[in-house]
This record gives structure tokens, sequence and C-alpha cells, in this order.
């Protein structure tokens, strides 16, 4: 069982679609890199819904007693908060509302890309705060993922 941070899942689901199938380790020391490995390595891993620090983040240097202390670049997103906790969890309750699900639920990571790919087909509502046409190129890439992703694991 995997704990993973809805729109961590998304960003992974992302990355396919941009071609980022074997990330590398990041100097921040997060997991994104052996989560990624995980889920390819078994599409029908559980997922469980985590608002907080998930698996991703429990190894992060920013990770500081359950709560990010990292920062966002906010020069092309000014409306959305500085703080990566609170950013994170703005876009966590946005995805877990339009996804209806919640903390502790658990779906295998097929599951979670089949629900997203059919509740994503607007997504300037979740990224409200970041330029429309970045978020176009964000949901391309996105739906690119998901497709790549389940057409994988059958």
């Amino acid at each position: 069982m995997i704990n993973i941070k809805p729109h961590h899942f998304v960003d992974i689901l992302t990355g396919f679609g941009k071609g980022n199938t074997d990330p590398e380790p990041h100097p921040y020391g997060h997991a994104v890199h052996t989560v990624t490995r995980a889920v390819l390595a078994d599409p029908d891993v559980d997922l469980r819904v985590e608002i907080g620090a998930d698996d991703i983040c429990t190894p992060c240097r920013h990770n500081v007693n359950g709560a990010c202390d990292d920062t966002i670049d906010t020069s092309y997103r000014p409306e959305a908060p500085p703080s990566k906790q609170e950013w994170n969890l703005l876009l966590d309750r946005r995805w877990c509302e339009r996804l209806g699900l919640g903390q502790g639920e658990t779906l295998t990571a097929r599951e979670l890309a089949a629900r997203i790919r059919e509740n994503s087909e607007d997504i300037q509502d979740i990224y409200r705060e970041i330029p429309a046409d970045r978020n176009d190129e964000r949901r391309a890439n996105l739906h690119q993922g998901i497709d790549w992703f389940l057409a994988r694991a059958t």
C-alpha cells in the first residue's frame, strides 16, 4: 500500500505524459522516483488517499514533523499561497472534491488513474491560480500520461 496525496499521483501521471517514466532521485530526497517505480511495477498497487505527509513526502528534507517547510514560485501564480504546505493542501482538497475521495480511501493505481481521466476534462478550477494556457498544457500531459499508463497496465 502506498499513501499518496491526490496531486502527487496527478503529478506522476502528468510526468508520464511528458515522457518521464523513470525519474531520478531528487536533491530534496523525496520519493517520487520510488513511488513512480512502484506504480509502474504494479498498476494494481493500493493507493491510500493521504492529505497530510505521504510516502513521497516522508524522506524529503522539507518534511518537518509532517509539514512541508518549502515555498513555491508565485511569480506566475500570484494568487497562490507561497507556502508549499498550504498550496498542496489546497490542491488536494480540490482534487478530493472533484474525485469524490476522502482521507484514507483506497483505490488501485489503475482505478485512480481511470477516475482522474473521467473527471479531468477541465482542470482550471483545481489550478485556478495558474494561467489557463499552463493548465491546458498540464491537462494535455495528464491525459496523455493516463492513456499511456492505462494502456501499459492492461
